[in-house]
């Protein structure tokens, strides 16, 4: 999510202060991805360091805050970002492929089970999600609109994510099935040696 694109679009609807800018981004996203203080005040800052934002003169701006305004330069990249794709191309890094890769990889790890754990929690949430569009009203305002699709994309992420969860099930099946069709193999001394093995070294050594 990027909070500076978010920001610069919010500035471009009129000046806002630094509190307001907080309030106004966790109304339209419905809270999903919540900012802190600190996180807005420092991206507003290096927008200004960059020319994107500046400061309200105190003789245009109220006296007990200190409100922002985008530049030319800003309301150009306000522009320009509504007419520019989200990059594909550099996927995010996502924790839940990080961890299935490592664990599909990792022979003292019981894939299977890490798969089952993620399943009940995506239901979970998937649950959540559907219930809360659920209370939208019928004919939502452009705040409610604008929560809806967000839970649109979060229901339809997390209904991906347990397909891609069966799928992972799946071919980690397939794959054991393969390997126990070719037979055991001969121990070499080219890689590390099984889990099994080195936990019965290890007890011999402890003896």
């Amino acid at each position: 999510m990027s909070v500076r694109n978010g920001l610069i679009a919010l500035l471009a609807e009129r000046p806002m202060g630094v509190y307001e800018l907080r309030k106004e981004f966790d109304a339209r996203t419905g809270g999903t991805w919540p900012l802190n203080i600190g996180q807005v005040y420092t991206t507003i800052q290096r927008l200004v360091r960059d020319g994107l934002v500046e400061p309200v003169p105190e003789e245009y701006g109220p006296a007990d805050v200190d409100p922002y305004r985008l530049t030319e330069t800003g309301y150009t990249e306000a522009e320009q970002w509504w007419s520019r794709p989200v990059d594909r191309a550099t996927p995010t890094r996502d924790e839940l492929a990080i961890k299935l890769a490592l664990a599909v990889t990792s022979p003292e790890v019981e894939v299977a089970t890490v798969v089952h754990a993620q399943r009940v929690e995506s239901m979970r949430a998937l649950r959540d999600y559907t219930r809360l569009k659920a209370r939208l009203p019928e004919e939502p305002t452009a705040s409610d609109l604008a929560w809806g699709l967000v839970l649109d994309n979060l229901i339809f992420g997390a209904e991906a994510e347990v397909r891609w969860l069966d799928h992972v099930e799946a071919s980690v099946a397939r794959a054991q099935v393969a390997h126990q069709a070719s037979g055991p193999t001969q121990p070499t001394t080219d890689g590390p040696a099984p889990a099994a093995t080195r936990r019965a070294t290890s007890t011999r050594s402890r003896r």
